[in-house]
């Protein structure tokens, strides 16, 4: 008998009243043993239970299904809609309801008109009542299912409408069903899970029988007291040693570690269980610990400390397989630690560099990143020299046969009275010098003493000497390539450290410019994209306010500072002294929403010269915007617009009025002359592109100083702020004293956007100015051909008396042919408008719809000529179109000229 069988002996021997029983209770086997049946019993128990709650879940979950789907079929079956529009719904349908109640086991198939009464009904006396309960959600078109505590038990009906083909609702279908009529089923399956529970009972508990017999027989019958003496006296012994201990199983999972093992490995306080490769410890030594070989003091490396390791298997003596593992700290090579500690710290260095470098998307910002985080853990002074084509986003030059150009961009040091060229400065490198041929090359170039390197000292010897004698000794230059192009150089400098840079700091120097160049160039291309966004938004873009009088306008954009978006605005001149203000917005960034911005600002010039409605010109944005998503290629390679929003006002300075639509856009402000700020109710409507719904203008009243604020929503909301909280500050920024607005542009953007936008933002301020009166004329017209002289001795007398006595003439035959033409083929009531603001404008309106055009004449003809003559003598010309006619206007500028008055007479002919 081993030893450890006679320990083992002696406990038992000491037991009192020791029983050999196979499994006695007395026993760890028995006990575990009597745990397990309690724990398998429990098992069963509340499987079967689940079982039988599933099943009735299931029931009710099928009762659900069953009604629904019924009443689905019946709604969408054939003739239903046709018999439900006609004279006697109940005739046609009380036999198909029926029917389809037995062949499907539901408890009623109703079927009601939308007002909630019934059609069919098993229960022929409640034909032609109301229903009880709601039915209203499904006559909108949204059916339901609903359990509800029948006298039957819990019951189940689901109502469905039933559409006609234009979408509207002709009636309802309501199939109920009882959840007994479904459990039945469940019901018959219980016999099999008792008789499967009784199985599994069975099988478990002989199952744990065999384990008990089995916990027997590696316990050697001990109970638990003996097993805990076992256990102390292994404690005792294992923890008192001054040698690391470890027992690692077959699968290299650690079992067990005493004290002085954890200390020298700093263990984790759940070590055990877990593979060796998986406690913090270093790969070699973990490999070392889990490869189950033999080993007699192999030193390995844990942290600062040594250890001396010896490895032995625990199978020679038919014990299970695995491996103890005993440690000595045998930490005596002081040199050989301290190499491990810098090799450690320069691996932390380059996880702190992977951390800091590359936070940003500037390439300048990212070149600083580099020389900080080097200095002074690697060395005293640092600066980057980066191509200027890098620092504008182009593609690096190729360094052949010319002096190489770089500028300083980044430096950084453990002093700030370095002799080091500045930041900006310009560094031709030659050629044929050290930096030079390693910038070609695209090799770092060591220099570990500069004192030694004439060659290094050629290009500028009195920068050399400069830097010198500061106590620089030591040089590091390494390019940083990415793509295969070179971007710049990095160059590293020791002056406090005495130690100069070696092959160890030229690789680690490498990888850590390696990682830094990656992000430059991510930077440059970035800044590319960006710069040549940023260039197509503004072209897009108005670059000056048009020429009008009716409103002073001032307006900001600012881009986004990580990328452009699709924010636009505009301020388009229309006839009758009008102008109409624009902003919006489309969705998404980057070269496509700008491109799409372009697009739809150029959509909305076209249309205001159509003189549209603002919802009229909103609704036909809207159809360009579907068109332009459908026509976006759907392969994945560019984001598809999915829609964009639009503000659009026109302002009369006549009538002082403003008409405004919207399409899912923020609502104009209105700041009154004495200060108080208005959110007109401006019905939203949705976004361009969307479709479904009208949109709708409202008429506001301004009165003359108001200020009318249009945006976009980068100007209010933003990462730190929600949308409300934005309004509430632009309320209080444009309450109060009067401003112009240019000062009111510069106090939003003070107050909303203190720091570079994360959103495009766009915000047009105009004050409105109202016509003086004496700048307009009117005169109603009789539909005779004989008020024609009277009106033109009217409106020569108005210009006369306004000093524009130079304008009678054409302005008399423009008005001549237009007032024709309204008697001829227009109707009454004929108006003449006369307006003068920095134009001269001519209106003549009725109540027709025909729409003139230009055509010319041949000499033979008679007639034909009006609107040749009105072309002529007038800058523009044009049509639009009221709620009660139209209106056909010509604008002039006083002292603009035009054709001879000698060239041309009134033939009389209209248009």
């Amino acid at each position: 008998m081993g030893g450890f069988g006679r320990y083992v002996a002696r406990l038992r021997s000491s037991r009192p009243g020791h029983s050999s029983t196979l499994l006695g209770v007395r026993s760890v086997a028995g006990q575990v043993l009597l745990l397990e049946l309690a724990i398998v019993v429990l098992l069963v128990a509340v499987a079967a239970v689940s079982l039988v709650w599933q099943g009735r879940h299931a029931a009710i979950q099928e009762a659900r299904s069953r009604s629904n789907a019924v009443a689905v079929t019946f709604a969408h079956s054939p003739g239903i809609v046709a018999a439900l529009d006609g004279p006697d719904p109940t005739a046609v349908l009380e036999p198909l309801t029926e029917e389809v109640r037995k062949s499907t086991h539901v408890e009623y198939v109703v079927v009601s008109s939308t007002r909630g009464i019934r059609y069919t009904h098993p229960d022929l006396a409640l034909i032609g009542k109301h229903i009880l309960g709601p039915y209203k959600e499904a006559v909108l078109g949204h059916g339901f299912t609903r359990t509800f505590p029948g006298s039957r038990g819990p019951a189940v009906n689901s109502v469905v409408p039933v559409p006609r083909a234009d979408g509207s609702t002709a009636g309802l279908v309501s199939v109920g069903i009882t959840v007994t009529n479904v459990t039945k089923m469940a019901d018959r399956e219980l016999p099999v899970l008792a008789g499967s529970a009784v199985t599994a009972l069975a099988l478990t508990s002989g199952g744990a029988a065999l384990v008990s017999r089995r916990l027997r027989r590696q316990t050697r019958g001990l109970g638990p007291a003996e097993m805990t003496r076992l256990y102390e006296h292994h404690d005792a012994v294992l923890h008192s040693v001054r040698e690391g201990v470890l027992i690692i199983d077959g699968d290299g999972r650690l079992v067990l570690a005493n004290d002085e093992a954890r200390r020298l490995l700093r263990l984790p306080a759940d070590a055990e269980g877990h593979p060796m490769t998986d406690v913090g410890l270093p790969p070699p030594l973990a490999e070392l610990l889990a490869c189950g070989r033999v080993a007699s003091d192999e030193v390995s490396v844990a942290g600062d400390r040594l250890l001396a390791v010896n490895l032995r298997p625990t199978d020679e003596h038919g014990g299970p397989a695995g491996t103890v593992a005993t440690l000595r700290d045998t930490t005596e090579l002081a040199a050989l630690a301290g190499r491990a500690a810098e090799v450690r710290g320069r691996l932390l260095l380059l996880h702190t560099a992977g951390a800091r470098i590359g936070t940003t998307l500037d390439v300048t910002r990212t070149a600083e990143e580099l020389a900080e985080v080097v200095v002074p853990r690697f060395a005293d002074f640092a600066s980057v020299d980066l191509a200027e084509s890098v620092l504008h986003g182009e593609e690096p030059p190729v360094p052949l046969g010319t002096v190489l150009d770089m500028r300083r961009t980044a430096t950084a040091g453990v002093r700030g009275d370095h002799p080091f060229y500045p930041i900006g400065r310009i560094i031709g490198f030659v050629p044929t010098s050290p930096p030079a041929l390693g910038l070609i090359s695209g090799h770092t170039m060591l220099v570990p003493d500069l004192s030694a390197e004439p060659r290094w000292q050629g290009p500028d010897p009195g920068q050399a000497a400069r830097i010198l004698a500061y106590g620089v000794h030591s040089l590091l230059s390494v390019p940083l390539h990415a793509r295969g192009a070179v971007l710049g150089m990095a160059n590293f400098w020791r002056a406090e450290n005495p130690e100069p840079f070696d092959e160890d700091d030229l690789t680690f120097a490498e990888e850590l410019v390696a990682r830094a160049a990656v992000c430059v160039d991510n930077a440059r291309r970035y800044t590319r994209e960006h710069e040549m966004a940023v260039t197509l938004q503004r072209s897009l873009l108005p670059r000056g306010l048009p020429e009008q009088d009716a409103l002073d306008v001032a307006y900001r954009y600012l881009p986004a500072q990580a990328g452009v978006g699709g924010d636009w605005f505009d301020v388009i001149p229309l006839p009758g002294a009008r102008v109409a203000l624009v902003v919006g917005d489309v969705v998404g960034h980057g070269l496509h929403a700008a491109a799409t911005m372009g697009r739809l600002r150029t959509a909305v010039h076209n249309f205001s010269t159509l003189d549209l409605p603002a919802d009229e010109l909103l609704a036909r944005v809207d159809e360009l915007v579907a068109r332009i998503d459908q026509e976006e290629p759907a392969d994945g390679d560019r984001a598809e617009v999915t829609g964009a929003t639009c503000l659009y006002a026109v302002y009369d300075p006549v009538s002082g009025t403003c008409s405004a639509a919207r399409a899912g856009h923020p609502g104009p402000v209105l700041v009154l002359p004495d200060g108080t700020v208005q959110f007109p109710d401006v019905p939203a409507g949705l976004p361009l592109g969307i479709g479904g719904l009208p949109f709708e203008a409202v008429e506001l009243p301004l009165p003359e100083g108001t200020r009318l604020v249009l945006y976009t929503d980068g100007l209010v909301e933003s990462r730190e702020r929600d949308f409300d909280t934005g309004l509430d500050t632009l309320r209080d920024t444009l309450a109060g004293r009067h401003r112009t607005p240019e000062e009111t542009c510069d106090d939003l953007i003070s107050a909303l956007l203190p720091t570079p936008p994360g959103d495009d933002a766009a915000v047009l301020v105009a004050a409105t100015r109202v016509l003086d009166p004496s700048r307009i004329g009117e005169w109603d017209i009789e539909p005779d051909p004989s008020a024609v002289a009277g009106v033109r001795k009217e409106v020569s007398r108005w210009l006369t008396d306004r000093g524009l006595e130079e304008e009678v003439f054409a302005t008399e035959l423009i008005l001549s042919e237009l007032v024709t033409n309204a008697i001829r083929y227009g109707g009454a009531p004929i108006r003449v408008r006369m307006l003068h603001n920095h134009s001269l404008i001519c209106e003549v309106s009725d109540s027709g719809s025909t729409a003139p055009h230009l055509r010319y004449a041949s000499t033979t003809d008679e007639g034909g000529r009006g609107l040749y003559l009105v072309a002529q003598f007038a800058d523009r010309w044009g049509t639009r179109y009221t709620a009660q006619g139209k209106v056909i206007w010509s604008e002039r500028t006083p002292g603009g000229g035009g054709a001879p008055a000698s060239e041309w007479a009134d033939d009389g002919s209209g248009l």
